[in-house]
């Protein structure tokens, strides 16, 4: 019926007209899909610097130098089993194949109320700056020593930044290992790492060098799923089958949250706007749920997705504040 009707206006010579519905979000995708590349320009500021930064973090005597070596190929910084030998962030320029990377090490970082006012305090905060200035992180762990609740607060300070990562399992030649080792540690560290779970995982030795130059592959993806633009019909597609798979529950009030459409907003990270009736409506439980079903649909692997919730009311007010910056006021004496 609206195609029927739409037909007409090819008689205005402006183009294909698209029949669309704001009431019931019928086409609205499409007419994104559209007017997109008008209103977002392909963006070449950051082409003149192709080089992919890793930060490398972790806490005290976890190999964090003795990693970075292994993948420099040399003896870029000085290892000791004396916590506290890295004062600074070291960077570490270098090719690999079509590839430039930035290897950046940094200080080993402790408990917070560990901390005192002085060189230390400046260095984590060096470090800090070196993950948000990285494109990929490496959670370094000591598998020997499990996960610490430091290495949780690295993983939300990560996830915060909307960093990609990748979690490095170091030490793991120090480990006896059965037949089921392996998947008992994955499962670890998905359980004690949250904010992280949809990191990918390596298991490595920066004494032996085993598994060290995987770990290119796996950044290699991280970038890519980190840059990862997905085209609106296809997420709104992956959202109208997990909506009919699983409907948003109703609240006791018999009100139910609706869903019209989504549409990625940006990359570095990936971020997804989601407009619907009114967000309050929706669950953690719900969005975690949506979540993973593009997780599982579109890949998205080793980086986190924002995304944002809104409301129908929000954006008729911004409609109406848009229209009310048209037009001035009148003038009114006294």
């Amino acid at each position: 019926m609206g195609a029927a009707q739409a037909a007409e206006f090819w008689a205005l010579g402006l183009g294909e007209p698209w029949p669309v519905s704001g009431l019931h979000g019928y086409g609205v995708a499409e007419v994104l899909e559209q007017i997109k590349p008008h209103l977002y320009p392909a963006d070449t500021s950051g082409d003149a610097d192709t080089t992919i930064n890793v930060s490398i973090v972790g806490r005290p005597n976890v190999g964090k130098s003795s990693l970075l070596n292994k993948l420099y190929g040399q003896e870029r910084a000085i290892v000791s089993d004396v916590a506290g030998t890295t004062r600074d962030t070291i960077d570490a320029l270098f090719e690999r194949g079509d590839r430039t990377y930035r290897l950046i090490d940094t200080a080993g970082i402790r408990r917070k109320k560990k901390i005192e006012y002085g060189n230390e305090f400046f260095m984590i905060n060096r470090a800090f700056k070196a993950i948000r200035r990285s494109d990929v992180v490496l959670l370094v762990i000591d598998v020997v020593d499990g996960i610490k609740d430091q290495d949780r607060v690295l993983a939300e300070r990560i996830a915060a930044e909307g960093k990609a990562c990748v979690v490095v399992l170091n030490k793991w030649d120090a480990v006896e290992k059965d037949d089921k080792t392996y998947l008992k540690s994955i499962a670890y560290v998905r359980e004690m790492l949250p904010p992280v779970r949809w990191a990918d995982i390596v298991f490595t030795s920066a004494l032996t060098g085993q598994r060290t130059l995987s770990i290119f592959d796996k950044v290699d993806e991280a970038v890519e799923q980190h840059r990862k633009r997905i085209k609106t019909s296809v997420l709104n597609e992956v959202l109208r089958d997990a909506v009919l798979w699983q409907a948003p529950p109703t609240r006791k009030n018999s009100q139910q949250g609706k869903i019209y459409y989504c549409n990625q907003v940006a990359a570095r990270p990936p971020t997804v706007a989601i407009f619907c009736n009114a967000p309050k409506l929706f669950s953690d439980n719900y969005k975690r749920y949506l979540e993973r079903k593009f997780r599982e649909q579109l890949g998205f692997k080793s980086t986190p997705i924002r995304m944002l919730w809104r409301g129908k009311r929000l954006r008729r007010m911004v409609q109406d504040e848009s229209k009310k910056s048209r037009y001035p006021k009148p003038y009114q004496a006294g």
